[in-house]
């Protein structure tokens, strides 16, 4: 039989799966159809062989009244043990329900390559920052990240520019060459 260790282990699995998405759960006790079918795929306990998704959803509609939320722990291990030996069919009854118990123990949700980023041509080309012109420019500053607030809106600066004029200070080098002299009309004394 189970070691209370294993059973242990199987419980913090439980457990992961019951709470992974859901921010606001800081301990389930049911586990929802979908996370039910997320264990399943996570685990390897549907291998494409013996154990489909449609098995999975099968025993799971089963097992739990259309009334309820989710399954509980008991419904859980109930669940395993039905699909123990169809996973195994080469082993006996305890032998399928120990090998399934090894396949979730210690196991938590994957969420590596849930989504991925599509780099075809147009798309590639669409979200190149360099790009982009006109306003949509200046939301990102030279490497691509966003200037977020800064970028987004227009922040009044009174300092006698036009607003977005981006050479802003430079009047007096360019025109007359003299830095640090405010422009004005030339000196000459009126008589």
């Amino acid at each position: 039989m189970a070691k209370s260790s294993d059973v242990d282990d199987l419980l913090v699995a439980f457990r992961r799966f019951a709470v992974h998405g859901d921010h606001k759960a800081a301990a389930a006790s049911e586990m929802p159809g979908q996370k039910w079918a997320k264990l399943c795929k996570d685990c390897k306990i549907i291998d494409g062989k013996h154990v489909t998704s449609t098995d999975t959803d099968i025993i799971f509609s089963k097992l739990i009244p259309k009334t309820s939320r989710g399954m509980s722990y008991a419904d859980f291990k109930k669940a395993l043990e039905m699909l123990a030996q169809k996973r195994f069919p080469e082993q006996d009854k305890d032998e399928a329900l120990q090998s399934v118990h090894k396949l979730i123990e210690g196991k938590e949700p994957a969420n590596a390559g849930v989504t991925k980023v599509d780099k075809t041509g147009a798309v590639d080309r669409l979200t190149d920052t360099s790009k982009y012109t006109g306003s949509h420019k200046e939301r990102f500053d030279g490497s691509g990240r966003g200037r977020g607030r800064q970028g987004r809106e227009n922040l009044v600066e009174n300092t006698g520019y036009v607003s977005s004029y981006r050479h802003q200070g430079t009047y007096d080098t360019k025109v007359k060459g003299q830095p640090g002299k405010p422009a004005g009309p030339p000196d000459s004394k009126v008589k």
